[in-house]
């Protein structure tokens, strides 16, 4: 692949209006870099390839590669029972539900936040309870624990944050650790990826981007809409050089032995709603959303994460060997971006 298809996204409406950093790599060699916008509008400071940005739900990956770590030392299975892991004392969680059905998003629990209900429906979760005292995972288990389950195990897939956040209780139950602790120790210094953490917003670091989002015309940082620390559903912060050594390290069986990682970058069920969006068949994995072509080969896969003054892709083309990251620092920005990409990939195909 020619790095030159790349150059006609310069042109690209879409860029040049995006705040963050987009990078393209196969195997050692960028294809493809950019850096736009401000981390700090204020004083307008630029975002670099160096600045770290949160996250999101791409960071669900993380969460599935230690479970998979987990498994692999025989500390529990894929088919593990979740009421054999956690003390639920009052809950309307099945007990037939697996460390399998959380992961791939089919464990019929109902959500802490429905997605469906937009802005509003997120706003409306913090009326009563203070976002700000959302620290640690065991702070999110009152907003989903008691309420009635949306399906039975197994019968559909719905994307869902809370199973996430169980993931997260077994990982700390298991290894007496704090999930960002195992996180930190087990994935992030395993490989290298040395500029990742998990920090809150209203902890000050260096080379951190704020996030933005434009209300009523105004400039607003994200610290009142968007949960202050991060969770094992998301908000890790890193960097684009990082998020690409994480997905060649998972790759190449660095983080999880080879049979295992076979496992993690398998689709396993159907999105229905989703399925056929662009001719694609839409299926999810282990914190994997994967797009396939009618014959059922692999085309794309990866994560996409989005909060308040937040966005960001982790992609990768398996047959081509293609990895890309992009992340931004205004909130739902890098999905048409990544659609531009995702075509002049394919279109070399």
């Amino acid at each position: 692949m020619k790095k030159e298809i790349f150059n006609q996204l310069l042109k690209n409406e879409l860029l040049k209006a995006f705040s963050g950093v987009v990078l393209v790599k196969k195997n050692n060699e960028t294809l493809f870099s950019y850096e736009g916008g401000y981390a700090n509008k204020s004083w307008k400071v630029p975002n670099t390839m160096q600045t770290k940005f949160r996250t999101a739900s791409v960071s669900k990956m993380f969460t599935a590669v230690a479970i998979a770590q987990l498994v692999e030392k025989g500390l529990l299975d894929f088919n593990t029972k979740i009421w054999d892991l956690l003390d639920f004392k009052s809950t309307n969680i099945s007990k037939d539900i697996t460390i399998h059905h959380l992961l791939t998003h089919t464990s019929g629990i109902a959500d802490y936040y429905d997605e469906s209900t937009g802005d509003e429906g997120w706003e409306n979760l913090w009326k009563e309870r203070p976002i700000y005292n959302m620290r640690s995972l065991s702070d999110y288990l009152e907003l989903f624990i008691d309420k009635q389950r949306d399906a039975d195990p197994g019968n559909q897939f719905k994307y869902n944050n809370a199973g996430y956040i169980l993931l997260g209780l077994v990982i700390e139950q298991i290894t007496g650790k704090s999930y960002f602790d195992y996180v930190t120790e087990n994935i992030f210094k395993a490989i290298d990826m040395n500029d990742s953490c998990f920090i809150s917003l209203d902890e000050v670091h260096e080379n951190v981007a704020e996030g933005y989002e434009e209300i009523d015309g105004k400039w607003m940082r994200n610290i009142y809409t968007a949960t202050p620390g991060a969770a094992s559903d998301g908000g890790a912060t890193s960097t684009a050089e990082d998020l690409i050594t994480f997905i060649q390290g998972l790759k190449e069986n660095k983080l999880v032995n080879e049979e295992m990682t076979k496992k993690i970058l398998a689709p396993y069920v159907l999105d229905e709603e989703s399925n056929g969006f662009r001719d694609y068949v839409w299926k999810y994995g282990y914190a994997n959303y994967f797009l396939l072509d009618n014959n059922e080969n692999i085309v794309r896969g990866g994560h996409t994460g989005e909060e308040y003054g937040i966005s960001s892709r982790l992609y990768y083309y398996p047959s081509l060997g293609i990895d890309v990251v992009i992340l931004g620092n205004i909130g739902f920005s890098a999905g048409s971006l990544g659609w531009e990409i995702h075509d002049l990939i394919t279109k070399e195909l």
